[in-house]
């Protein structure tokens, strides 16, 4: 029997899991790596370690199954989104550390932008809101911070990718330099509608053409690594977001997916052709298979899981994440406290890269547990902002969320978010559907699996929250959270 190895590289860790015909985990590792913050409001990551990480994580979990590279019948990857690497095509040096997607430190060069009008250029062709958020300005900077690097660049010796390129670049000892749709249409250089890179953008940017990768679809088989004991195939990739619609089986205009991971991304099928947002969502490839491309509509909300982190590492009220949970369910709601955790800013519908981290509410009855309440229920808040502007959007009320990533795993969290929506939130038997996406996008081009309705057949319910909150209640709780939004919102001065 063979097997398919996803590689998961996300925001803060890189995993790998081991997936068997019935869509079933037979084996996963997994390793954090570092978050560097060399200033306020930039976030960095060491592209080596990345690797590093990946490699390690991959060997260890076709170890822990007993298998070999020659059990494998291929590879999927799929990757944090947006983040920038750029590396020396000789040496496959990177030339400065990864420029995280949360990193704020080209918002005032976005904000010139937005001043020359390009805007409604810019969403016209990319389907994306000028922001900070997306690659195209952190390689603008690179190239111009960096010693030599524009004119290396103009020279033909940098690479640039985002970290599905950089993987695959390792995987194959430098021979393939690709990405895929999901992934180009990203970083704010690719032209959605006609699917290739974007001269006019290129030139705005300062970006040479020399340094893209070459786009691939979702599923085909790209190259081979021999760095697991025998020659496997690479035959999927995807952004961590548009994987997870995939593994939701999300594949028909209408179903609507959100997962739960550093930060928080909803994402909503609607077909083969892409809708513009009127509520400041974004318009994005969901994937494309064979000669079929298909979008879908976006939002973005910057941090999520990584409040937890937060009052772990930050705060020190937990010693690991997963004891949030209890130690917010020691108090039936959050006194009265509301968090809103834009420490990047904030993303989808608001769009504020000027936002801040509040806590607001507090009195001497406060305690550690109204915190971890009030954290949690600021993801949840921010994740009904998204599924109100979705459904303006979509012309249609939301029936189920089908939700996935680590902290879905969290039944407070989840209940709540039901009790928020008035709408059922689904949890899927197999919880990590970011991997699982990447993996059916693999097996689907190695012929692992048939097609996609035979995948579609494999998911199951684990858990449905079925919302308990009266009408009344809701919109109370969501007038709260907008008077705190909105003392939250602009806070730092352009």
């Amino acid at each position: 029997m063979k097997y398919i190895l996803a590689l998961d590289q996300g925001t803060t860790s890189s995993r790998a899991i081991l997936f068997n015909r019935q869509g079933t985990i037979i084996a996963s590792a997994q390793r954090e790596f570092r978050q560097i913050f060399s200033r306020p409001g930039w976030v960095e990551h060491d592209a080596r370690e990345i690797w590093a990480t990946q490699l390690s994580v991959a060997s260890q979990a076709v170890q822990k199954a007993g298998l070999t590279g020659g059990d494998l019948a291929a590879i999927g990857i799929t990757n944090q989104r947006e983040t920038v690497v750029v590396w020396d095509r000789d040496t496959g040096k990177p030339i400065h550390n990864a420029i995280v997607w949360q990193d704020r430190r080209t918002a005032s060069a976005c904000d010139r932008l937005k001043a020359r009008k390009l805007a409604p250029m810019i969403r016209k062709k990319t389907g994306l809101i000028i922001d900070a958020y997306f690659s195209a300005s952190k390689l603008q900077w690179i190239l111009k911070n960096v010693s030599q690097a524009a004119k290396q660049a103009k020279a033909g010796r940098l690479a640039f990718g985002t970290i599905d390129s950089w993987l695959v670049w390792n995987l194959t000892g430098g021979r393939r330099h690709i990405t895929d749709v999901s992934n180009a249409a990203r970083t704010m250089l690719f032209n959605i509608h006609t699917e290739e890179w974007d001269a006019e953008l290129l030139k705005l940017f300062g970006v040479p053409r020399s340094m893209l990768p070459e786009v691939c679809s979702s599923s085909e088989a790209y190259g081979e690594t021999t760095l697991l004991g025998a020659s496997v195939p690479i035959a999927g990739i995807a952004g961590d977001q548009q994987a997870a619609l995939f593994g939701q089986a999300c594949t028909r205009s209408g179903l609507v997916k959100n997962t739960y991971g550093t930060g928080c991304f909803m994402v909503m099928h609607t077909g083969n052709r892409p809708i513009v947002s009127k509520n400041n969502l974004l318009t994005t490839i969901a994937w494309r298979i064979g000669n079929r491309t298909e979008y879908a509509l976006e939002g973005s909300i910057f941090i999520a899981g990584a409040v937890v982190q937060w009052l772990r590492d930050g705060l020190g009220i937990i010693q690991s994440s997963g004891e949030v949970e209890s130690l917010a369910a020691q108090e039936p709601d959050s006194g009265g406290v509301y968090l809103v955790p834009a420490f990047a800013g904030l993303g989808a519908p608001h769009w504020d890269q000027y936002a801040r981290g509040l806590l607001i509410g507090l009195t001497r009855g406060t305690n550690r547990s109204h915190l971890a309440r009030a954290a949690l229920e600021g993801i949840a808040y921010q994740v009904a902002d998204v599924v109100h502007a979705m459904e303006r959007d979509a012309k249609v009320r939301l029936k189920e969320l089908r939700v996935d990533g680590g902290a879905c795993a969290n039944n407070l969290l989840m209940q709540f978010q039901a009790d928020l929506l008035g709408v059922p939130v689904v949890r899927p038997r197999v919880a990590e559907t970011t991997a699982l996406g990447a993996a059916y996008l693999a097996g689907l081009a190695v012929g692992y699996w048939k097609d996609k309705q035979e995948i579609a057949d494999q998911w199951q319910v684990d858990y449905r929250f079925q919302p308990a909150t009266k009408a009344r209640q809701r919109k109370q709780l969501m007038h709260g959270w907008g008077r705190a939004l909105q003392r939250a919102g602009k806070w730092i001065e352009a």
